[in-house]
């Protein structure tokens, strides 16, 4: 078996990628922003980067793809979320707690804890809250916002022992179906503390969860039901099920274009791939004094595979 490839980079597009750069870099002071493979680049300290293109007009969003968000890890979340909360650059996004008021909070740790394992109560749940008197724990917790050339979200969570970029959260039209394919194709470890025993193609299709759970970026809240993750090093990709009715977009070419996993033998990576039918968007061509290749993921995402020996 091939090794599980790590984490290489995100790659998005911009119309104004020194800008894009630059912001994230104020914003998160481990980072610095520089070139890479003729791009401009932001470098975070645990030798993952950020992308960016050149485009002539502001990327779409819409329709959805799978690639949703990026975050990083941070040390601690409530100072983050208020220092943030603070600059004229950024734009802190509301989570809403589901609450017959319509109230909403800057971060999760300011409403109440979800239930073990998950990172949001349904309606029952957050009725049960209440009739618990439990209390919002004020610590830790993930907060979401946006900013940039392209208004682009992104997530905070701690809290930490090193702020470092920490994952990609997706959407999947199938997520169990999604997992499989991960392991099987990419040689990806299921996401630590979670399973995926018993789990086969003949079952991996299932129904969308039929409840909601709060706190959400919607005030609608969000299905939490399933989801699945696997790692990339240090960097964890996760996904929950398609939000919509329409199926999820191809990502090229949208402002979150793709992700990009470092491999070692590319040769190797693509006799594999190739005889197991992957779909490849782009064969292997020189990166600057690299070579990668792009496949398609099983929910249409763009994911490159670049040679770092």
């Amino acid at each position: 078996m091939l090794p599980t490839p790590r984490f290489h980079h995100i790659h998005l597009n911009s119309v104004d990628p020194e800008k894009a750069a630059a912001f994230y870099a104020g914003l998160f002071p481990t980072t610095r922003a520089g070139q890479w493979g003729g791009h401009t680049a932001l470098f975070s300290p645990n030798d993952v980067m950020i992308l960016f293109d050149k485009v002539d007009r502001p990327p779409p969003t819409l329709p959805q793809s799978a690639i949703w968000h990026f975050g990083w890890h941070v040390p601690d979340a409530q100072r983050t979320t208020r220092s943030f909360a603070e600059r004229a650059d950024v734009r802190p996004r509301p989570l809403y707690t589901g609450d017959a008021d319509g109230g909403s909070v800057a971060i999760s740790s300011d409403t109440w804890p979800g239930p073990e394992g998950m990172l949001g109560r349904t309606r029952a749940q957050i009725a049960e809250a209440k009739a618990q008197r439990l209390q919002p724990v004020r610590k830790g917790g993930f907060a979401y916002f946006s900013g940039g050339p392209e208004d682009a979200l992104f997530e905070i969570a701690g809290d930490y022992p090193q702020e470092h970029f920490n994952h990609v959260h997706m959407w999947h039209d199938q997520p169990l179906c999604a997992l499989l394919w991960y392991q099987q194709h990419l040689n990806a470890p299921v996401r630590q503390g979670w399973s995926a025993e018993g789990l086969t193609e003949g079952n991996c299709r299932v129904e969308r969860g039929p409840d909601r759970s709060w706190p959400a970026l919607s005030p609608e809240g969000m299905f939490r039901v399933p989801r699945a993750g696997v790692e990339f090093g240090d960097v964890a990709v996760i996904w929950y099920m398609n939000q919509g009715t329409a199926p999820l977009a191809p990502s090229r070419g949208q402002m979150q274009d793709h992700i990009a996993l470092a491999v070692a033998d590319l040769d190797a990576w693509v006799d594999k791939l190739t005889s197991e039918g992957i779909a490849f968007l782009e064969p292997p061509h020189p990166l600057d004094d690299t070579r990668a290749a792009m496949i398609e993921g099983p929910s249409r995402e763009a994911i490159e595979l670049v040679e770092v020996k």
